[in-house]
């Protein structure tokens, strides 16, 4: 038991690539904030202050979660949204919503045009670290089954 304990650890740290997270963001301090959260929970990010790159990018990395500002200057977060569920290499990408727009319809708008959840600014820490927990917990606790199988 203590060999395959050990095989399993020396595996966890050989094969766990931390998630990567696109962040689409116009506003610095917004993106600044988003990236200092990411890495409090363990995921890798890349973050785009230009929508146009947006979905090049997604299809380039292939990130497991993708943050989307819906009020970008050029292509809006709804048009970007549209553009990678239609796309086969990311249809599958989870897009958040991280938006000003709070009202019951926006919200309802937001998600009937493609978004996968929704985030309203100014968020707190918590919600934040909690939503990328709901979208990401698998991948970023990816052994946390064996190891319940193990103990």
């Amino acid at each position: 038991m203590e060999l395959a304990r050990e095989f399993m650890n020396q595996n966890k740290v050989q094969s766990f690539m931390p998630p990567l997270v696109l962040v689409v963001e116009d506003n610095e301090d917004n993106l600044v904030l988003m990236r200092y959260a990411l890495d409090a929970v363990g995921c890798r990010s890349i973050c785009l202050q230009d929508s146009y790159s947006a979905v090049v990018i997604a299809k380039e990395h292939q990130p497991d979660l993708i943050l989307l500002d819906v009020l970008l200057p050029g292509l809006s977060g709804i048009d970007i949204v549209k553009l990678l569920k239609r796309e086969p290499l990311t249809y599958h990408i989870p897009v958040v919503a991280v938006t000003a727009l709070a009202s019951a319809e926006d919200r309802e708008r937001i998600l009937f045009a493609g978004f996968d959840d929704y985030l309203s600014k100014p968020f707190m820490i918590e919600d934040f670290e909690f939503m990328i927990h709901q979208h990401l917990d698998r991948k970023l606790n990816p052994h946390a089954s064996i190891n319940s199988c193990l103990e």
